[in-house]
């Protein structure tokens, strides 16, 4: 029952993520293209991640970045208040909770409820670039 709960819980936010990013479009009326190899990657203050822009602002609310961890990245334990939606590019990004680890590697989605406790990182050798969509404002909260 809770796995069908959490599956169409799932599909009902990438319906409604995906129709956010087309209200968007719609609402600009352009077409946004942007390749992830060739992407102006912007470094974050933290270190070891940058991103590039693709639909809203970040820091304001729902959004979508390809974004880089560069190889060994370590974002420790944290949470974050809103859903995150992922999809790995190139590379692998390493992703930990207490049900354990996963390697989520090209073309693989990983959805991370706001508010659960995890780790992510970017694969030793070749870091991660992924696509990532949030629901709301952007925001890590390191866990205590």
């Amino acid at each position: 029952m809770k796995k069908s709960l959490l599956v169409s819980a799932v599909a009902a936010f990438a319906v409604v993520a995906a129709l956010v990013g087309v209200v968007q479009a719609q609402k600009d009326k352009q077409v946004i293209y942007v390749s992830s190899a060739k992407a102006s990657y912007a470094a974050s203050p933290t270190g070891g991640v940058s991103m590039q822009p693709l639909v809203g602002e970040m820091d304001k609310g729902a959004h979508a970045t390809f974004t880089k961890f560069a190889p060994g990245y370590d974002a420790g334990m944290h949470t974050h208040t809103n859903d995150i939606s992922i999809v790995v590019v190139k590379g692998a990004y390493l992703y930990k909770d207490e049900a354990g680890e996963k390697r989520v590697g090209p073309g693989e989605y990983l959805f991370v409820p706001g508010g659960h406790k995890h780790w992510s990182g970017g694969d030793k050798t070749e870091g991660a670039i992924f696509y990532e969509q949030g629901s709301g404002k952007f925001d890590t909260i390191p866990a205590k």
